[in-house]
């Protein structure tokens, strides 16, 4: 947390927090006493209007994430386009994002690279995937911890041959960085009895980037 972040969420009217649970044990770390209220990806849609009212009364919100940055692959989106329609300011604080570390950690090229996140469960998964095995430079992925090997198995099928790093909870004290071939990822995490964390996997090139 910056010096100016922690300021920014003392003098706001009110922080808007993924689960404000978890986001109350960083605000009480640093002393933070501002209401919190939940915005999360079930409530986000019929949220954003009274947000927005609040806003155009005076109003100063803040919107944080329980991990990385609102708006990648977090709830935010939303909240920003319809500020900027409505001719509210919107200031972003720099921050933590998973996929950045991971990717110079993962030891990958990482001069052009396709954001992907994450993938659907269900539907359009394997056309996604098919997608990505003709893009030729490095891809980003989010997965969760229970669907990793199945994931690993189905980039073996899709995209084999490619180097793969797995970057499991990024700045914490468990955390985990390996990249190797997708076979022995999967012969690795196919013995963890529980895998644990946020997770971002990383596709290295095919051998037709550029």
């Amino acid at each position: 947390m910056s010096t100016r972040s922690v300021e920014v969420l003392r003098k706001v009217d009110l922080i808007l927090a993924e689960d404000t649970r978890t986001s109350r044990v960083l605000l009480d770390h640093y002393g933070v006493e501002t209401p919190v209220r939940a915005y999360h990806q079930h409530n986000e849609h019929h949220a954003v209007e009274p947000i927005l009212n609040a806003l155009l009364s005076g109003q100063h919100l803040a919107l944080i994430s329980d991990a990385g940055t609102p708006g990648i692959s977090d709830p935010g989106f939303l909240l920003v386009r319809a500020a900027r329609e409505a001719g509210i300011d919107v200031t972003v604080l720099p921050g933590p994002t998973a996929f950045v570390p991971a990717l110079v950690a993962s030891g990958l090229p990482c001069d052009r690279f396709h954001f992907e996140g994450f993938l659907p469960h269900k539907k359009g998964r394997q056309s996604r995937l098919q997608w990505l095995a003709d893009y030729p430079n490095t891809v980003v992925l989010y997965e969760s911890p229970h669907r990793l090997v199945k994931c690993l198995e189905q980039i073996r099928e899709f995209l084999p041959d490619r180097p793969v790093c797995v970057a499991r909870e990024l700045s914490k004290m468990h955390e985990d960085i390996r990249t190797g071939s997708v076979e022995d990822l999967i012969g690795h995490y196919s013995q963890e009895t529980k895998i644990r964390g946020e997770i971002v996997l990383i596709i290295g090139p095919s051998g037709k980037s550029n």
